[in-house]
């Protein structure tokens, strides 16, 4: 009997261990800001979402700047993350640096695909092919002729969406007038709601009836600015439709938040794969949202066009142009 109990207790005690490492899984956001309703907040979302489905807590850390990534990398790895997320190019080389340090924790990251390391598992998206649908959108519904862009960052990523999007307006409309505008050269261009409401209504000055933001929490103040002005914006990363009904034409969805799950679930269930992994309309890694939110925006022949279209860049007889490799 005494034997039986042991034997149950060492079962009951190897299950337990198990499941506390599985348990040990760890994002880092940028310093875009957890609640930025777009990149941030997707990938928090599927850590909410993760704790839900399985009861499994996870461990997480907010970038102030830049300077606090190794930092956060570094003490996430220290308190026995299995795996670490880690949101945006800007935490490349914090995450090189960290993870050759700590060779047995895995380190997932999202936008790059440059690094070398065997416990790296490194996720970029097809974000033109995502942005040719809504700049297809854009240009369908637009009365004026002239739409316009708003990024974040001025970086080559960035760059990757305007160019799909004046790629699919192009598509549907070859003389269409495509504004565009960056916010800025450093971080804080992710975040500043305020000059993005102003380029939006610079925009709106020279003509622009539909605008797509790519750019992170400023691109809060670019959907309010359009909402207000009485002309379409569209979201970005997330499903942005809600923020404001009838005014969002549309979100272009890149699916981090599909990224940061299946790096959770993987870890816990022991299917975690290293590697560089590109997402794009085919593997469901972009796309444009449709819901009670922009239903009436959007006809039947615009939704029938955007799907032709998606059937087509996935069947190679559309190539959409990625701007950031030339």
């Amino acid at each position: 009997m005494k034997k039986i109990i042991s034997l149950l207790l060492l079962s009951f005690f190897l299950l337990f261990s198990v499941n506390v490492s599985a348990a040990n899984v760890a994002l880092i956001y940028d310093s875009g800001g957890k609640f930025d309703k777009s990149f941030n907040e997707s990938a928090y979302n599927a850590a909410e979402k993760f704790k839900a489905d399985t009861g499994n807590d996870y461990m997480e850390f907010e970038a102030a700047n830049n300077a606090q990534i190794e930092q956060g990398l570094r003490k996430l790895a220290q308190r026995g993350a299995n795996v670490i997320v880690a949101m945006g190019f800007a935490m490349a080389d914090a995450v090189s640096a960290v993870a050759a340090e700590y060779p047995d924790v895995n380190f997932t990251i999202v936008d790059v695909n440059w690094l070398q390391g065997d416990n790296l598992q490194q996720i970029v998206f097809k974000e033109h092919e995502g942005s040719f649908l809504v700049g297809m959108i854009a240009a369908m519904k637009s009365e004026t002729g002239t739409v316009g862009f708003v990024g974040g960052m001025d970086i080559p990523l960035i760059r990757k969406f305007h160019g799909g999007y004046e790629q699919g307006a192009k598509y549907i409309n070859p003389d269409i007038n495509v504004l565009m505008n960056m916010t800025g050269t450093t971080p804080e261009a992710w975040n500043n709601p305020t000059k993005g409401a102003e380029l939006t209504k610079a925009q709106i000055d020279k003509g622009a009836d539909v605008i797509y933001q790519a750019a992170g929490g400023t691109g809060i103040g670019v959907l309010q600015a359009a909402a207000d002005a009485g002309v379409y914006g569209i979201g970005v990363d997330a499903n942005q439709n809600y923020m404001h009904p009838g005014s969002v034409l549309t979100s272009m969805l890149k699916r981090v938040d599909v990224a940061v799950y299946n790096a959770f679930q993987s870890t816990m269930d022991g299917t975690y794969e290293t590697g560089v992994f590109t997402l794009g309309l085919a593997e469901d890694g972009v796309g444009w949202a449709l819901d009670e939110h922009n239903e009436s925006l959007i006809s039947a022949d615009m939704k029938a066009a955007v799907e032709q279209a998606k059937a087509d860049i996935i069947s190679g007889k559309i190539n959409v142009v990625d701007v950031s490799a030339q």
